[in-house]
This record gives C-alpha cells, sequence and structure tokens, in this order.
C-alpha cells in the first residue's frame, strides 16, 4: 500500500527537501507541497492522504489549529514540524491530534520512518522531543484533569500508562512487568479505549496531567533514559 502525503511548511526549500525525500521511496507518494495551514487543510480535502508533515509556525493558519481542523474532519494522521528551542505551541499540539514530532534536522532515515509509523496508526515518541516537550509544557497545565480519571484503569494497566510515560517500548514494557509483548498489546489497547485517547502521546500527557508521573520523574531503576529514537519507536 502505497503512504500518500502531504507536506506544509512556509519555507520552501524545507517542505521541497522533505518531500524530494519522501517521494523517491517505493512506498511513499506525496500528494501536495504547501506553504500554509489552510492550504494543508484543503489539501488534505482534496487528496485524502494518509499523512500530514505540518510546520508548527505557518501564516494564515499555524500547524496548530491546521492540525485540529484535519484531525476533526478526517482520518489524516498529522506530524508536527518543530524547533524544540524556539516553538511555544506544542502541547497544544499534542491536544490538537498530534501523531508526533520530528526536529526540522531530522535525518534522512529518521524522516521517512516517521511516515511509515504514523501511517500504520503508531505514535512518534522520539527522546529528543516527545518526552522533554510533554514534560516542560504539563508544568504550565491550566486545567489540569483529576486523578479519579485513572480509577477505570486495573492496578496492571495502570502500571502499564507510568511505564508509557516514563518512556518504555512495548518490549521494555513486558521485560519489565515479567508478561508477553502480546499481554501489553492488550494493557495498552485497554488504556487507550477506557481514558478515551488516540495514541501513545495522549497517554503520556494524561499521565502527566492526572499526577501519575511528575516532570523529572525518574525511570524505574533511577536510570537516566529517554526512550526509543524515531528510528526503534514502537507502538
Amino acid at each position: 500500500m502505497t503512504i500518500r502525503v502531504v507536506v506544509a511548511d512556509d519555507q520552501e526549500l524545507v517542505r521541497s527537501g522533505f518531500a524530494l525525500i519522501l517521494d523517491v521511496q517505493p512506498d511513499i507518494e506525496v500528494v501536495a507541497e504547501v506553504g500554509d495551514g489552510a492550504e494543508a487543510v484543503e489539501a488534505v480535502r482534496r487528496h485524502a492522504p494518509d499523512v500530514a508533515l505540518l510546520d508548527v509556525r505557518m501564516p494564515r493558519m499555524d500547524g496548530i489549529e491546521a492540525c485540529r481542523a484535519i484531525s476533526a474532519a478526517s482520518d489524516c494522521r498529522t506530524v508536527m514540524l518543530t524547533t524544540f528551542d524556539s516553538d511555544e505551541y506544542v502541547y497544544d499540539a499534542l491536544h490538537a491530534g498530534a501523531s508526533g514530532f520530528l526536529l526540522k534536522d531530522v535525518r534522512r532515515d529518521d524522516l521517512v520512518h516517521a511516515v511509515r509509523v504514523v501511517a500504520r496508526g503508531d505514535a512518534l515518541l522520539a527522546p529528543s522531543v516527545a518526552r522533554r516537550l510533554v514534560e516542560q509544557y504539563t508544568r504550565s497545565t491550566r486545567h489540569p484533569r483529576p486523578a479519579a480519571r485513572l480509577d477505570v484503569l486495573t492496578g496492571r494497566e495502570r502500571e502499564t500508562l507510568l511505564l508509557l510515560a516514563r518512556g518504555l517500548s512495548n518490549a521494555e514494557i513486558a521485560a519489565e512487568l515479567v508478561v508477553s509483548d502480546h499481554t501489553v498489546k492488550t494493557h495498552v489497547g485497554n488504556v487507550l479505549a477506557k481514558l478515551g485517547l488516540r495514541d501513545r502521546i495522549q497517554a503520556v500527557i494524561c499521565a502527566y496531567e492526572t499526577g501519575l508521573v511528575a516532570a523529572g520523574d525518574p525511570p524505574p531503576g533511577g536510570a537516566d533514559r529517554a526512550g526509543p529514537s524515531p528510528a526503534s519507536a514502537r507502538n
């Protein structure tokens, strides 16, 4: 199956470069290149792509508003293009329905991998972006959800959510809980369904907002771990 992609960035060289990298892949087709969020929404409506790459900052309509509109009106998955040091609105993009984040200096192979990961319905949790962003922006959450929201989870599902929030892959969660990979997939699916979450990124946000995990908490065992790289992100 060919993965259809829309690339939206107001910098022509950036979007053309990304489009060129993606379009030469045998399983990826770039169906549109656009320069702002409004054009991105229209391109998604017209071409029905599987994935939209959206720059966070664009004229007329920014990437966050475009992501929100695309998520509300289609099944297209969105990946935000960001520079961590300057973008202040990534937390809002998570809530708008973004399935992942890429730094604009992403490596060629990681860009291609990210599109494939998101297209198959997984979320992209890159250590250099997602975990740091979630921790930074959940510190200033204006309306935290009550911890009672987690009462619908079993004890093992709550443990699974905790380990998701700390950046562990399914295989690492299985090792931590001493269960099979299949059992972990079941637990992850139950967590998403019970909490009404779209993907793992939203599960991480929920864990921070409900106080299950606090910004800066150490991972299991106390070691400093950043989580899987884009090239190995797994659902």
